[in-house]
């Protein structure tokens, strides 16, 4: 039967060959190397910044009191009106850090805001890291999260990726840590291709960046409030 079956399929695909138009059985040559290697950080504005920029504009009105931000506090600073800024930074050279350590040195319950932007896919344990961020947080405090769906890999990263989210991975976790969750995926396969080749934002049609495809999840991004 197996046989019988590889059979037909090679009949099938014989005679679609021959039927087909032939705009239809022609292959898009693709290049075979990347443009940038750098997720395009070295031609312009990287296209995932787009989706991440965006999803902290909108949820500027968060970004207020106290807030924290990895390595530097380029977001707090750009989109929110923090009357005090951290910088949570693990190593102990960097000149920025005010608090030392991982996520659990953060103060229990002090910050109104934390942004943890591209970050979560490079800690081991992603859902203690989301239970240190909520005891971090004061009651009403909200947790701004951005993490890679479809992305270049940089092994030779400091902090190379360990996990690539889907939208209801991302939220499956979330919801084990807190009751006011919102969750949502941005991109298509136009933007996913052009990120992958590794094309900044100046490179593609704006309108491209305007829609969202849930079957290709580029930037996923987490809205999560302590009650």
């Amino acid at each position: 039967m197996s046989r019988l079956r590889a059979a037909l399929g090679r009949a099938y695909t014989r005679a679609w060959h021959r039927g087909a138009p032939r705009s239809a059985r022609l292959v898009p040559r693709l290049p075979d190397r990347p443009l940038s290697t750098r997720y395009g950080q070295d031609r312009g504005r990287p296209i995932d910044r787009v989706y991440i920029e965006r999803f902290l504009a909108q949820h500027a009105a968060d970004i207020r009191g106290r807030g924290v931000e990895i390595h530097e506090p380029t977001y707090l600073e750009r989109f929110g009106s923090c009357t005090h800024i951290d910088v949570l930074d693990i190593d102990p050279a960097a000149t920025r850090a005010t608090i030392r350590g991982d996520l659990s040195a953060l103060p229990a319950d002090t910050f109104d805001v934390f942004i943890l932007t591209q970050t979560l896919q490079a800690i081991a344990d992603p859902l203690g890291a989301l239970r240190d961020a909520r005891a971090a947080l004061r009651p009403g405090g909200v947790l701004l999260v951005t993490s890679p769906g479809i992305s270049q890999i940089r092994p030779e990263d400091v902090f190379p990726d360990l996990w690539h989210f889907t939208a209801r991975g991302l939220r499956s976790l979330a919801e084990q840590v807190f009751d006011d969750v919102q969750v949502a995926a941005h991109g298509n396969v136009r933007a996913a291709a052009a990120f992958l080749y590794g094309m900044a934002e100046t490179e593609i049609d704006p309108q491209v960046l305007q829609v969202d495809d849930p079957a290709y999840e580029l930037v996923i991004t987490l809205r999560a409030r302590r009650a």
